[in-house]
């Protein structure tokens, strides 16, 4: 098939259906344990080692082994910027802008919009003929009608009910006349019609306000050209894809629009701007425009129908109590899928505040693999999309939000509108696509390496979990291992990786031409700036940042320092998963590395070693994506290339230990390791000290079991323990106690918080209603004793896991003897505690599922 003949012609209507297979119900499935292997997060452990012809197998990059498929030494040539002869200002080139302005008018080549690949989109009525399908849908009327029945039996027991009090109340009285009767036949049906009427008119309400409006050509065009002048304003440097990628994902585009799949397409998620650089390039590049899931607090005036015209269709963040809600979801988006439409969504479901990705949300991928698994389609392509840019514009919105200042309404129209943003030059944007896999073969290769059998139905949900959960770590995979690292996260990263108050430019640009050899080693991508030096890329980099990193300059060579260390780390994290397990091993050897004394005594035994890793890996699980196998193999694989790299050496007895030449160099290279990776040791230590804010004072103590015996707990709303915490966090940075001020962040709080609940150390209790607000407490087995003197001693089982995450921490000149350290912070916490005192409130019945242990954290 021609690249410029496509499927939009052929479906002129744009509501043709596929016939439906008779089967609507997929197989039972048991997902059963994979062999051989101890995962450290059994739903990233994805193998598509076999993928069929066209399609590649894609994790992470860490390691060679594996199985990773890269081009030969990461080869970021044949990036073209797709914005590269567009004029963004009118100021700059007058002539230019003029010219461009007119192109767009008239439809000129691309602007046109007219040969797109793809099922056909963008014509009048498109939304409408989607409405009345989804309206119509058997199983949406059938629903309506089954709730409609349900309400009319209430109302007919209601009644029957109030007629038989009356008549019980009035016995004997003669000509008595009831005030309510029972409903007759004819009464049932009519109100049985008025109960479907008000229902249909309810889902008629939800459906407009969910599906979207591509209804026009002209506004798509004028969209276009709005959204690219404000691109090319804001990142003026361009933005850039990478050729041979956006061939194969064309000739992916082609074959499905060719069988009628659709391309479901998964970017990550830093910015409000990727809403509209995914929809740039698809129009840009000739391909059918996706039909984008966003939330419903972007359906704001003038820009959400804006959007909508675009192809966005929003959907509220929490609507799995609404049965009728959610049908009509998932049909809609069966409804896309079943025309071959395009899909996107974002697997992270909301922003990452931090840089680095979040654990998926499966919400619409479930949808469509309901879709897959109940045979309603044949196929749809998964897509994977990395977005990296010099400078996210939210930044310091969200260094806000993660030190808990309450969370501004969101605005994208005021983000391109605003004007000091749009003469802002904040560099340029890169995409890259990890490359299109059928989502069919991606089933049936789980199926048979997992050895999904037909069985008990009550297995059918877990298996069900276990393969989704297995897509969407796979997708985060795919996007990290096409990810390209930008010259802003090289230049903040090292600025925030050394010691010192600050770096000289030529010691800069030594460690960021390190750090991108180090990058590429492990399988990475960094941006490609067509052979300028290393010292102009430094310098554009740092222009960039010029908020964010300062200069001294009236010195021998100019010194640059962090202004705004929060914010900056935000690019430091973009990185992190290519270096997580040198990091972690880095961390645990610096529990020997810190007593100092004789080289000796700095050693670690590999056992020793591989019990540290497995606790501080478990511990962080939730914030990384670790290398498919089993854990010592990753661990002996990161050994190795660490003491390839001449930063670690074993001894004769096979204890590791820093190697002469890395402390020859001043342990520069380890050091990057362990920055990077102390900030979230910090925050989970943290997490953990912080617990003792939950424990009951002196003067509350009461009886741990309360009349009927069950454990009694002093619960605390979540949201007031966590602006507690961050309160508590910032006194013991300030006061010395705590390193890096970005490990009071809400976001790896929260996520410190669900793993300590996991260690059945925090009980986390959700509410039942929307009255009711999330609460926790200390469980009965870890709330420490208290000495004679009333204070709580630094002893029992919460303790020794506030110490055992604390063996990683780093250690410097701000930080004082234990002894002491332990006795301040502990005051603090009980200062916390006291103002006020938490709420008293017995253990619910049934007992929480963390059964009453023996006081020792479950690791």
């Amino acid at each position: 098939m021609s690249s410029h003949n496509n499927n939009n012609s052929g479906n002129k209507s744009g509501d043709e259906k596929a016939p439906a297979p008779a089967s609507t119900s997929g197989p039972t499935l048991e997902l059963k344990p994979l062999k051989n292997v101890i995962p450290i997060i059994p739903a990233q452990q994805v193998d598509c080692s076999s993928p069929p012809s066209g399609e590649v197998s894609s994790s992470s990059p860490n390691s060679a082994s594996v199985g990773h498929d890269v081009d030969p030494d990461n080869d970021e040539t044949g990036v073209e910027n797709i914005t590269k002869k567009h004029a963004g200002r009118i100021r700059e080139d007058p002539v230019g802008f003029v010219v461009q302005t007119a192109a767009f008018y008239q439809g000129t080549g691309w602007r046109s919009y007219s040969n797109y690949v793809g099922t056909r989109i963008l014509y009048e009525g498109f939304s409408a003929t989607f409405k009345d399908r989804i309206l119509e849908s058997p199983k949406v009327t059938e629903l309506i009608e089954k709730m409609a029945d349900r309400q009319l039996e209430v109302l007919i027991k209601q009644k029957q009910d109030a007629y038989n009090a009356d008549m019980a109340a009035n016995a004997g009285k003669k000509n008595h006349k009831p005030k309510v009767r029972p409903m007759r036949p004819e009464e049932i049906e009519t109100r049985r019609q008025t109960l479907v009427a008000e229902l249909t008119a309810v889902a008629k309400t939800n459906i407009d306000k969910l599906v979207c409006d591509m209804n026009s050509m002209k506004f798509i065009r004028f969209f276009a050209f709005l959204i690219n002048n404000i691109l090319v304003r804001m990142y003026h440097q361009g933005i850039h894809i990478k050729e041979s990628e956006f061939l194969e994902l064309r000739r992916i585009a082609e074959y499905c629009a060719a069988n009628k799949y659709s391309m479901v397409v998964l970017p990550c998620h830093k910015s409000h701007i990727d809403y509209l650089v995914i929809s740039y390039i698809f129009f840009r590049m000739g391909l059918a425009l996706p039909h984008i899931a966003a939330g419903d607090n972007l359906d704001m005036p003038v820009v959400g129908k804006a959007l909508k015209g675009a192809g966005a269709f929003f959907i509220r963040r929490s609507w799995a109590d609404d049965q009728l809600y959610t049908t009509i979801v998932q049909e809609y988006v069966q409804e896309l899928l079943e025309g071959g439409f395009n899909i996107e969504c974002f697997i992270e479901g909301t922003r990452s505040r931090t840089g680095k990705l979040l654990p998926p949300k499966l919400g619409v991928l479930k949808i469509i693999m309901d879709a897959m698994l109940s045979e309603r389609i044949k196929d749809c392509y998964i897509v994977p999309i990395s977005i990296g840019y010099d400078k996210v514009i939210e930044t310091e919105t969200y260094v806000n939000e993660l030190l808990g200042i309450p969370k501004e309404k969101e605005s994208l129209w005021g983000v391109i509108t605003n004007s000091r943003l749009l003469q802002l030059k904040m560099g340029r944007i890169d995409v890259r696509f990890a490359k299109p896999y059928s989502l069919r073969n991606f089933i049936n290769n789980q199926i048979e390496r997992r050895e999904i059998v037909n069985e008990r139905e009550n297995t059918d949900n877990e298996a069900k979990s276990q393969l989704l959960k297995a897509l969407g770590y796979k997708v985060l995979a795919d996007i990290n291992s096409v990810s390209v690292v930008m010259p802003t996260a090289l230049v903040g990263t090292v600025i925030l990786t050394l010691r010192g108050r600050g770096v000289g430019r030529s010691e800069l640009i030594r460690r960021v031409e390190w750090l991108k050899r180090e990058i590429l080693a492990k399988g990475g991508r960094v941006a490609n700036f067509s052979g300028m030096e290393t010292g102009d890329v430094v310098d554009r980099a740092l222009g960039v940042l010029k908020d964010l990193v300062a200069a001294q300059k009236n010195l021998l060579e100019p010194v640059f320092y962090a202004v705004k260390r929060f914010e900056l780390s935000f690019y430091r994290n973009q990185l992190i998963h290519l270096f997580v397990h040198e990091a972690i091993v880095a961390v645990t050897m610096y529990t020997r590395i810190k007593i100092g004394g004789a080289k000796s005594t700095q050693k670690i035994s590999q056992m020793d070693l591989l019990n540290e890793v497995t606790f501080l890996s478990r511990l962080l699980k939730t914030e990384f994506i670790y290398n498919p196998g089993d854990l010592q193999s990753n661990v002996e694989q990161t050994l190795e290339y660490m003491k390839e790299s001449n930063v670690i050496e074993f001894d004769s007895e096979g204890n590791v230990g820093l190697s002469e030449v890395e402390r020859s160099i001043g342990r520069e290279n380890y050091d990057f390791y362990c920055f990077l990776l102390w900030p979230f040791v910090e925050t989970y230590w943290l997490a953990a000290v912080s617990l003792y804010t939950l424990i009951p004072t002196a003067e509350e103590v009461i009886p741990p079991l309360d009349s009927n015996g069950e454990p009694q707990l002093y619960w605390v709303e979540e949201r007031v323990f966590m602006e507690k915490t961050q309160m508590f966090g910032k006194t013991l940075y300030y006061q010395g106690d705590l390193s890096y001020f970005e490990s009071v962040n809400m976001e790896t709080l929260k996520n410190g918080f669900h793993r300590l609940s996991d260690y059945g150390i925090l009980v986390i209790k959700k509410p039942t209603n929307n009255k009711e607000r999330t609460k926790v407490a200390l469980h009965p087995d870890f709330i420490p004793s208290r000495g004679p003197n009333g204070r709580v001693r630094t002893e029992g089982a919460l303790w020794e896991m506030v110490e055992r995450i604390g063996t990683f921490r780093r250690e410097g000149k701000n930080r004082r003897d234990n002894a002491t350290v332990s006795s301040r912070v502990l005051q603090f916490a009980e200062m916390v505690a006291n103002a006020p005192a938490p709420n008293k409130v017995p253990l619910p019945n049934p007992t929480p599922a963390k059964p009453i242990g023996n006081g020792t954290p479950k690791l």
